[in-house]
């Protein structure tokens, strides 16, 4: 486009501009190295194998680079199998099966694996929508929902991985003691009511000396808890076999465990020598045992006995059987019993007689119910975030991770569902019910079924259960640490730190300091609920977290997993929450105190993160709606108030000139509705830009000091007025605008010899009444309270002259919700002429006021038509003269010799000076100790000659009053009588 004569000017233009392009480029990275840096990307978690590697490096030298190479089976299906499988399954499914019958159990098993399937099928789409790096669950919940949730439901998932090392080890101290070396026991007792207590000794004693054992391999190195995974794996698939193995052996040679009976009573065999009342010694009959323990430790067949022993025979029954259905039949029904009631056969033949409780009986040590058992076994379901958390080290994780995952539960749900029909098919219900093998001369139960012997149960679960509380003690560290290194929680900053291979020393002392707790709880029955309420919390949250993007369907919500759906997930949400109350209501409203706890201190106090979560996206969607609901009319009068468009005036260094103006705008509104605080920058808006910013963030800060919530709006304009005007007409959003200016007087306008101050607050006031809205303007605004100052008595004196819809009523009414202007009592003033019955008007408004509900003292001022004064004369003359002078002065030297210089007062000017004279005469009388003046404000001249008139006028309408709010309705009711 340039012509030849300036081409060779169009021509440096031109190479100006290629060289600032190429600098900008070269300034920005190539989109060749962008892709290259993305398709190379390999966020290995900082798990065992990085650590060992870290260990194994010598100093100076480099780490080679290496590409993730795990497959599905390897790296997810076989982790996640390890993590699934546990203690429950070899110490409580037996008794779970026997306690609630086959039905229920089954349902249990069913309702549980349910949840963790619908929960996998929401994570593998979150785990395939991005990569997930160290953290797992931790980093999808905290990008999908946010900092406050993901750090609540964080922590919450820590706690859980923490409680579940203690159970594990419980686990294993259970089986150490019960199972393995029950001579190891410390503590002992003979009286059956105390040998539990004795027991719970033990667990701690144990249980700690294992934890300190578990938490110095840990510290050592975490590359042996990895190189024994395998062996712990493998004892987990072993033990799980001979169960198979055992039960199709049990089918045509059962294994000989005889249960000892009394009638239908269960008998303990750990200290009978034979399940018989006598034995035979050399030919002779002799009293047995199991005689000297129902009669008195007597050796006599003449001593006394237990009336239950006697009437009673001794039978011997066998613990498994190969006539399956008659077995299942009778197990197929629930036997809940309190703590203390003994393990009855209800099918075997019984004498009807009570009898005195023995030790030798085996008791119940624990009230069941179906909460309780759902509560106990859900711990045997978690795990199925192995994979996720692994997704660095996968070779194609969003293909693994789903597949892996849901394979996973589908075994271990076979696995489970399938042992509940074994095992009530199998096992005698009685020996079902016995928790600790006390039937089976001290034998674990499911070991009773297995093959080739029970030992491979025993030694397995023993093994795979320490290997679990490892896993455990390594894992929770680490989401700690990554927790803390993401900085939302202040206090947590210190458990970020590690050893120089990355270890999270002080992340395991607290793991370990808060798994002595659970420990020290010592049973396993009231460990597994507590951190069943954890996992539960998480899964719940995993599940509201794809609903959530799958509803809102946000642009970054692509996820390769497709076979999901919101319904599935809310299900799945709906199933966990249902089973936290289900297990323990208790315990859930605990987990969600602590929840809720966290998520508000992230809020208050954490650091501010924004992640593109589905929350702040939710938030959008729901202001969305909200806003197009506000569209479909206006407010009625009822809900009706305030919402503010505040002015504010900068000075040369961009500061705010009346602060007090944000702290009345605080006082006014108390946190609620709409607040939007307006500022006006002269200049260019492309030169003037970084102002405009620095001036938002001076006006934020300020908003932030006086505790005012709500939004900043700057505009950079040619000319004041105009930016003004177009704060009024554009501020706000749909239904969501302001209906109320408030701005401050022009302070020194007489003085000033500039008259754009006060013409632009007349174009103000003039913008705003035809915009019809509310005007606030407050006089002497540096007078105004702070929202530190609490007066402690006072009044706000209102002068009601002029009906505007029920905002000078309205405005003190919300003042007094403030603790500053509390204590202020609300007088209510208006005036009657000559003509009016002052007596009646007085009735009328209290009734008024009566209906409002606003409680207020009333008083109806006389004023009387009068003489007008020398001193209105006096002041009217002085405002025409200076009206005058000005005029003349603005004119040219001709004009001015063709315009004669008169004073000649105008009489409509003089009765309306006379009127303000009058009327603050009688304000100042009656309010001068007032602590906030409220009354009407005229409107401005049609004719804006007479603008100066006007500012005078209000000037001596308010002389001698300290705070002063001039208030000028919008043309609507903001208040009514009716509810």
């Amino acid at each position: 486009y340039l012509n030849n004569s300036n081409f060779e000017e169009g021509d440096e233009y031109f190479d100006k501009n290629l060289a600032l392009f190429e600098e900008e480029m070269d300034t920005r990275p190539k989109v060749s190295s962008l892709l290259n840096r993305m398709a190379n990307y390999t966020n290995l978690t900082q798990g065992a194998k990085e650590h060992e590697e870290a260990e194994n490096i010598t100093e100076g030298k480099k780490k080679p680079t290496k590409t993730p190479q795990m497959g599905t089976f390897m790296g997810v299906y076989l982790p996640c199998l390890q993590n699934i499988f546990g203690v429950i399954l070899f110490l409580r499914l037996t008794w779970v099966v026997g306690t609630a019958g086959v039905l229920q159990a089954f349902a249990i098993v069913l309702i549980c694996c349910c949840c963790t399937m619908l929960t996998a099928i929401s994570m593998s789409a979150i785990a395939t929508n991005g990569v997930v790096p160290a953290g797992g669950s931790y980093f999808m919940i905290s990008r999908a929902l946010g900092p406050e949730f993901g750090g609540a439901v964080g922590l919450c998932f820590y706690l859980g991985t923490t409680f579940a090392a203690a159970m594990y080890i419980l686990g294993a101290i259970e089986i150490f003691l019960v199972y393995i070396v029950p001579r190891a026991a410390i503590f002992r007792s003979d009286d059956a009511l105390k040998e539990s207590a004795a027991m719970l000794n033990n667990m701690r004693v144990y249980g700690t000396a294992f934890l300190v054992l578990m938490v110095l391999v840990v510290f050592i190195g975490v590359r042996y808890v990895n190189k024994f995974a395998s062996l712990f794996l493998a004892c987990v698939i072993v033990s799980i076999l001979a169960i198979y193995a055992g039960a199709i052996k049990s089918s045509f040679a059962p294994p000989h465990f005889p249960v000892c009976m009394l009638g239908n009573r269960t008998l303990s065999s750990r200290h009978i020598d034979v399940c018989s009342k006598t034995k035979e010694i050399n030919n002779m009959t002799v009293p047995s045992k199991l005689w000297g323990f129902f009669c008195n430790s007597s050796q006599f067949f003449n001593a006394t006995c237990d009336e239950y022993f006697v009437h009673n025979n001794v039978t011997s029954l066998y613990s498994l059987r190969h006539i399956f259905y008659l077995q299942f039949l009778e197990n197929l029904w629930s036997n809940y019993l309190p703590k203390g009631e003994i393990i009855e056969k209800p099918s075997a033949k019984s004498f009807d007689v009570l009898g005195s409780l023995n030790h030798e009986y085996v008791l119940v040590d624990i009230t069941t119910s179906f909460t309780l058992l759902v509560g106990i076994f859900f711990p045997s379901v978690t795990g199925i975030m192995a994979g996720s958390n692994r997704s660095g080290d996968l070779k194609d994780a969003q293909k693994s991770i789903p597949i892996g995952t849901i394979l996973a539960i589908l075994t271990t749900s076979f696995v489970y569902l399938s042992n509940v029909i074994l095992f009530g098919a199998c096992i005698e219900g009685a020996v079902l019910r016995d928790k600790f093998g006390d039937a089976v001369k001290g034998n674990l139960v499911v070991g009773t079924l297995s093959w080739p012997s029970p030992w491979v149960i025993v030694i397995g679960s023993f093994f795979s259960t320490c290997g679990a509380g490892l896993q455990s003690l390594t894992g929770a560290p680490r989401l700690l640490q990554a927790i803390a290194k993401d900085n939302i929680i202040p206090f947590l900053r210190v458990f970020g730190h590690s050893k120089a291979n990355g270890e999270p020393t002080w992340a395991l002392l607290l793991t370990a300091a808060i798994a002595e707790l659970g420990i020290l709880i010592a049973s396993l029955d009231l460990v597994a609920p507590i951190l069943s309420m954890f996992f539960l919390m998480c899964y719940l949250f995993v599940n509201l977290a794809c609903a959530l993007q799958t509803l809102l369907r946000t642009p970054n919500w692509r996820p390769r997993f497709r076979y999901y759906h919101w319904a599935l997930s809310f299900i799945g949400m709906s199933i966990c929450l249902a089973l936290m109350f289900i297990s323990s209501w208790y315990y859930a409203i605990v987990a969600m105190v602590i929840a809720g706890m966290i998520y508000k201190y992230i809020e208050y106090q954490g650091a501010e993160k924004e992640w593109g979560d589905g929350i702040r996206g939710l938030s959008l969607s729901a202001a969305r709606f909200a806003l197009l609901r506000l569209e479909e009319g206006p407010p009625h009068t009822k809900n009706w108030r305030p919402q503010l468009l505040v002015l504010l005036k900068l000075d040369e260094d961009l500061h705010v000139k009346h602060p007090r103006l944000l702290t009345f705008a605080s006082q006014l509104k108390a946190g609620k509705g709409l607040t939007i605080v307006g500022s006006v920058i002269v200049g260019n808006f492309l030169e003037n830009y970084g102002e405009a910013l620095a001036a938002e963030q001076t006006i934020k800060h300020l908003m932030e000091a006086e505790k005012v919530k709500g939004f900043c709006q700057l505009v950079v304009a040619a000319k004041l007025r105009e930016g003004i005007s177009h704060l009024i007409q554009s501020c706000g959003l749909g239904g969501m605008k302001h209906n109320t200016v408030v701005m401050g007087w022009p302070n020194g306008w007489r003085q000033s010899e500039d008259a754009r101050a006060w013409k632009t607050f007349i174009g103000t006031v003039r913008v705003t009444t035809a915009a019809h809205l509310a005007l606030l303007v407050a006089k002497n605004i540096s007078f105004f309270p702070s929202n530190v100052e609490q007066f402690s008595e006072g009044n706000i004196d209102v002068w009601w002259i002029v009906h505007d819809g029920g905002m000078l009523m309205l405005l003190p009414f919300l003042l007094k919700q403030h603790k500053v202007w509390r204590k202020c009592s609300i007088r209510i003033f208006t005036v009657a002429q000559l003509e009016d019955n002052s007596i009646q008007m007085k009735k009328d408004l209290a009734t008024f006021l009566y209906h409002l509900r606003i409680e207020a003292e009333v008083e109806v001022v006389e004023m009387h038509d009068s003489d007008i004064s020398a001193y209105t004369y006096e002041r009217t003359l002085m405002m025409e003269q200076r009206s005058q002078m000005l005029r003349h002065m603005r004119l040219s030297k001709t004009e001015r010799d063709r315009e004669p210089f008169l004073y000649c007062l105008d009489q409509s000017n003089v009765r309306r000076m006379h009127t303000a004279v009058k009327l603050n005469e009688v304000i100042v009388n009656k309010s001068h100790e007032a602590k906030l003046v409220l009354l009407n404000m005229p409107g401005p001249p049609r004719n804006p000659e007479g603008d100066e008139n006007y500012m005078e006028f209000l000037e001596v309408l308010t002389e001698g009053l300290e705070r002063v709010l001039l208030v000028r309705g919008g043309g609507s009711e903001v208040i009514t009588i009716y509810s």
